[in-house]
Order: structure tokens, then sequence, then C-alpha cells
């Protein structure tokens, strides 16, 4: 039976903007009750007021993920309301640079929001579900946690360690069967994240189209809310680089960071900035970021990352059939990536 989630208690942490404001959106339309958690308490009460438009209790909690007491006490605040449905761990920041040019400091809030912030929120929640014998904790992750992704290296570490800590808490939670663990992994998506991230590149970012309604992604975290499942992939882009990096992990990686260098060598200088890591974006409670045009920037990312895809399922399949044959070595491996240098 699917969960019923009018009047279920649903927290959304990271909320004031993307994917947690149209998820909160969604959910209210439904008829739950939301608790509305990030730093920004000017979006958040935007955010609220959206969703009692749509018919919903919306409370607000002003809440860093990254601070352990602060998030125990919005699942008080939570539990406080007849229990805890539905929690959906949702911060995230994310920092574009090299690793050696990028500062330490930032690199551990990335690790600090995108991991231990998640960590934090299921650590809150697990005793209310754990006491309810029920409870549905989704984490937000993204095709990131398949992928490694070259110049995003903490993002990296922290979506493959999201992944990791999902995996291992399902496993301690297999015999709790009202319990349940959920992932899910969304392609790109159109939100205001690249605009309010880090960049110590100092060159412009675009998404590669085809990029996600935020609308999207949230119908599916709304989905899972209602018929758990563990993993969730939203969009053709994230099972296809899921893929590419299954048969060929180090080539994708190789290839990608390849492309991206010359990318950044090509793409419009700007000024860079620490984004929002430190304190919280200024033009927050805006679900899109306007990356849904076909821009000549979106569209040099698209074909770049897709022919990069390609060479490397191909360079993967030649390596494996080479190799029974004999006739592969390292100088063809080379010449597979040409097509890439600057």
């Amino acid at each position: 039976m699917p969960t019923n989630l009018r009047n279920a208690v649903v927290v959304i942490s990271g909320a004031s903007s993307g994917i947690g404001q149209a998820a909160a959106e969604a959910f209210a339309r439904h008829g739950s009750r939301l608790v509305l958690a990030s730093r920004n308490a000017e979006a958040l009460e935007d955010v609220a007021a959206n969703c009692r438009r749509l018919g919903a209790e919306a409370h607000i909690v002003v809440t860093d993920v990254t601070d352990a007491a602060a998030v125990k006490k919005l699942a008080e605040t939570a539990d406080g309301l007849g229990g805890i449905d539905v929690w959906v761990s949702n911060a995230g920041v994310g920092a574009v640079g090299r690793f050696e040019g990028t500062p330490i400091e930032a690199h551990e809030q990335i690790v600090r929001t995108n991991l231990i912030g998640h960590i934090n929120d299921a650590h809150a929640s697990m005793p209310v579900f754990l006491r309810q014998g029920k409870g549905t904790f989704i984490n937000m992750i993204s095709l990131g946690g398949f992928a490694a992704a070259p110049f995003a290296t903490a993002y990296s570490a922290s979506k493959f360690g999201l992944r990791g800590f999902s995996e291992a808490l399902r496993a301690e939670l297999a015999d709790k069967p009202g319990i349940h663990i959920c992932d899910i992994y969304p392609a790109f998506v159109d939100t205001p994240g690249l605009h309010h991230g880090a960049n110590y590149v100092e060159r412009e970012m675009g998404a590669p189209p085809p990029v996600l309604d935020p609308r999207t992604v949230a119908a599916a975290i709304v989905r899972v809310a209602r018929y758990p499942q563990s993993t969730t992939t939203v969009g053709v882009v994230t099972d296809a680089v899921r893929l590419a990096h299954l048969l060929a992990p180090n080539l994708t990686a190789r290839s990608i960071g390849r492309f991206m260098a010359t990318y950044f060598k090509r793409a419009p200088e700007i000024s860079g900035s620490d984004g929002n890591l430190f304190s919280p974006s200024r033009d927050a409670a805006r679900i899109d970021g306007g990356f849904r045009s076909h821009s000549r920037t979106s569209r040099t990312l698209m074909f770049g990352l897709a022919a990069v895809g390609f060479v490397s399922v191909l360079s993967s399949l030649s390596r494996r059939g080479a190799g029974r044959s004999g006739l592969h070595d390292h100088h063809a491996l080379r010449r597979s990536w040409r097509p890439w240098r600057g």
C-alpha cells in the first residue's frame, strides 16, 4: 500500500531553493505538514508562504546541517507535530576548481555539508523512526555518486561517501521493514546550484542538456515517499554515466578530466568566489537556475561529455576484446584520447 502523504510530517533540509523548494511545494499539494530547514531564514519564509498558499501547514527551522545539535533540534520540532513520516536530506554545496587551487577550507566545508550534514540528518531522525517502527529517509545524492567529477574532487568524495553511507545504514536496518533508506540520483538539474556554488577556476560554468526540471526531481521524491525503494535514478544521463563508469571507471574519469580542462581554457572568464559555502545564498527561494536554454556553453558541454562517454565505452569494449586477442596495447589506448586534446 502506498504511504498516505496527507497530514504526513515531512522534513526537508536544503529547502530554500532548487530541488528542496520544488519538493516542498510538491508535498504541499499532497496536503503534507512540512518542516522546512536551511540556513536562510528569509528564503524559508518565502517557500513556506508558497506552501501555505497551496493549502499546506508549513513550519520553518533555520538550520545549518553541519551543526549536529541544530539538526537534533530540527528533529525535535518535527517530532513534536506527532512524529516524522518522511525526511528528505537535500542540503548540498559544491565548488569547481583544481584540487590544489581550491582552499582546503572549501574542501572541508563541502564534505561537512554533503556528507556529514546528511549523516547528521539521519542520526537525528533514526531514533524517531525506530520508536515509531516506521519512516522514510530520502538521501538526495546525484549522478556524482556513481562517477567521479574531476575539478570537483571534494564533491565527488562527498557523493561517493554518501552512497556508501546509505548502503551501510540500509543493511543495518534490514530487520526493520517499516523503515526505508532511499537514494535519489538525478542527472543535471536546472537549479540555482551552479550559480550558488564556489568557483575557483574563474570560468563560466554551464549545465549540459538535457537539463532536468527540478519539479521532475521533486515528483520522483514524492513518488519514493509514497512507494519507497532503495535506488532511484532520474534522467537518462545518470544511467548512461553509471554504465560508462561500470565499464571503464578510470578511463571515463580521465577522459572527462581532459575534456573539462580544455573546456575551461575556452570558457568566458568570470570572477572567482566562495559562493554559498560559508554563508547562505542571497538569491534563494528560486526553483529554476535558467540553464534549460540551448546556449552555446550548454551545447558545448553536452556534445563534449556525450562524446567522452561514447569513447570511454568503446575503448573499454575494445580493450576487453583486444585483451583476449592480444592485439591491444598502451599506444592504442593513448590514441583513443586524441580527440579530447585542446
